[in-house]
């Protein structure tokens, strides 16, 4: 997760989400599934995160992780990235 500062709160997401990842169907279903995660932790985990814009990238794989997993791996991310801002 990439973090750019200066954008109004609410934080917002930005999903980068390559080629090597599958074929657009796929994809699609990548970014729903982020989507989807970050909108249910958004009450939870988001709220400890400055303003400003994150960009979630995916790598190739991530088709293969499920829903649990994925979440997991999401939610780990904003903490971290919930963390590190605290320590600046």
């Amino acid at each position: 997760m990439v973090y750019l500062p200066g954008a109004a709160p609410p934080p917002r997401a930005a999903y980068a989400i390559g080629k090597k990842v599958g074929n657009a169907v796929v994809r699609n279903r990548v970014r729903r599934r982020l989507r989807s995660i970050l909108t249910e932790l958004d009450r939870n985990a988001l709220t400890g995160l400055p303003a400003g814009t994150y960009l979630v990238s995916a790598r190739e794989g991530i088709a293969d992780v499920t829903f649990d997993e994925l979440r997991g791996h999401v939610s780990a991310a904003c903490t971290a990235a919930s963390a590190s801002e605290r320590r600046t």
